[in-house]
């Protein structure tokens, strides 16, 4: 390495974030720029371990080359750093902004020290890079005939498209929103991922000659469920067309569905149907497409007193987002326990750390309101309404983990009964699995959990020349993993297509 001593030498530094205060008057990006020094000093203390955990199955699910790009980020040379980067990961870009850095949690510098910044050298190099002008389209060497359709142009249906389009297939990937992206423009809030670093990606690919056709909902036209992207750009005026996906398996030689998992979880308690009660991605889905038309957001939080049921990330960009609109208040519903700070013996290194965590939304909710927002083991039971049938309030009661009983892996703990007052609810328990319009059409078969049936690093469903990857496959996931699962499919297409 650059400098073998440098982790007994130099202490973990982050990149900061922007002031919370500060950064609550705007939707841009919460980071900061660091300068070159700190990065070198930051990457000068990976330590030159003999076996690099970061890159094993609880590291990086790409396989990043991160000690060699550490290294040569310590030397100073960015455009060989970058090209290291480049051979795995197609969007760093996105990675280095939104992933929670998985490879930092298997760090083997993390057994007896704060970890390596990795996340931040990530971004560092490949923002570098599109400054530098050194990032520039991917166009093959010649063209193998063959043509492929992706439905979905999330993580996974962007990184199989440019993998596919750099092995000389022709690529066009259908996208049933207005814009390109994915849950990487409707899903991720723009403080976090802004949607010029996601179309300046878009750019590069449509440079390289990937097709792009948005607007169109291939399959069935279907019951969809509420708060899903189709139903609120129609009810705005948008127009999706829906084409049948026979047509689309007629013109190409294969069809991968990275169409995700956007059915989402519900809470079916008494007084579901108020109104005032969201799934959250209705929420972020409705806030981003009015910050991108530069309209007020057709649901807003401004001077309503907020509930989000859930963590997560979903749960954490709703919190960021419902402060940014001015809500008089936010309360986060958990119904885990508060984690520990420091790792617990059943969960050691190189696990991910199961620690208690202040993330960027958290720590502007305490900034403004003197407190993280997050209340622990809750358990809702009831939505109470008011004469005109909206939402105003939740009724609770705690629970304890550490007594189970035979109906649940907890009890109730009598006496913390609690009316929680409220004016709107968004709802982040996770995804269910994908929509099954387009694959039912396919008379695709599904895994117990209702995703796409097909084996990991094989991507093949049910049915003869169609893959599926992402989070329709394995189940709602991360960006990188959902990158993984592209390029996987990418790799299992262009072997079928050449046989």
């Amino acid at each position: 390495m650059g400098k073998p001593t440098g982790f007994t030498q130099f202490a973990r530094s982050s990149v900061p974030y922007r002031d919370p205060l500060e950064r609550l008057q705007d939707f841009a990006e919460i980071f900061t720029t660091p300068d070159e020094m700190h990065m070198k000093t930051q990457g000068a203390r990976c330590m030159d371990c003999g076996v690099p955990f970061c890159q094993s199955a609880d590291g990086c699910p790409v396989d990043n080359l991160i000690p060699e790009w550490n290294d040569l980020v310590v030397r100073g040379e960015w455009q060989q750093a970058l090209a290291r980067l480049e051979e795995t990961n197609n969007f760093p870009e996105f990675t280095g902004r939104v992933c929670p850095a998985p490879c930092e949690g298997a760090c083997v510098l993390g057994i007896i020290d704060p970890a390596v910044t990795i996340k931040n050298i990530e971004n560092a190099i490949i923002d570098r890079g599109f400054m530098e002008g050194w990032v520039t389209p991917h166009l093959p060497r010649r063209r193998s005939g063959r043509s492929v359709a992706i439905v979905g142009s999330g993580p996974a249906g962007l990184a199989a498209a440019d993998q596919l389009n750099q092995a000389g297939h022709r690529v066009t990937v259908y996208e049933r929103a207005d814009r390109v992206g994915g849950l990487l423009t409707y899903g991720i809030p723009n403080m976090k991922l802004d949607q010029a670093v996601v179309d300046r990606r878009i750019d590069l690919l449509r440079q390289a000659e990937v097709e792009f056709i948005t607007g169109v909902s291939v399959g069935s036209p279907a019951s969809y469920t509420s708060g899903h992207v189709i139903n609120i750009l129609e009810e705005s005026g948008v127009a999706v067309r829906h084409i049948p996906v026979s047509d689309v398996r007629a013109q190409y030689d294969a069809l991968l569905l990275a169409t995700g998992a956007t059915v989402p979880g519900d809470l079916s308690i008494p007084g579901r149907a108020l109104e005032g009660i969201h799934f959250a991605m209705d929420f972020l889905t409705r806030s981003t497409q009015g910050i991108l038309e530069g309209t007020e957001p057709s649901l807003s939080a401004r001077d309503q007193d907020v509930i989000v049921i859930g963590g997560g990330d979903t749960g954490t960009d709703c919190i960021g987002t419902a402060l940014r609109q001015g809500c008089r208040s936010i309360v986060n519903f958990e119904l885990l326990a508060q984690p520990p700070a420091d790792r617990p013996l059943d969960n050691p290194w190189p696990q991910w750390p199961l620690i208690y965590r202040l993330e960027y939304a958290h720590s502007e909710a305490q900034a403004k309101f003197g407190a993280d927002p997050r209340s622990y083991c809750v358990l809702s039971q009831e939505f109470i309404g008011d004469d005109q049938g909206r939402v105003r309030g939740i009724r609770t009661v705690d629970v304890d983990w550490n007594h189970p009983t035979d109906e649940a892996p907890f009890s109730q703990v009598s006496g913390s009964e609690q009316l929680w007052e409220c004016d709107l609810v968004f709802l982040s328990m996770g995804f269910l699995g994908p929509e099954h319009a387009i694959s039912d059409d396919l008379d695709l078969k599904y895994d117990a959990r209702s995703n796409y049936q097909a084996d990991y690093g094989r991507y093949q469903s049910s049915e003869e020349g169609v893959f599926v990857a992402g989070d329709c496959r394995r189940g709602q996931s991360l960006v990188v993993w959902a990158i993984n699962e592209g390029r996987g499919a990418a790799d299992a297409i262009d072997t079928y297509l050449m046989n």
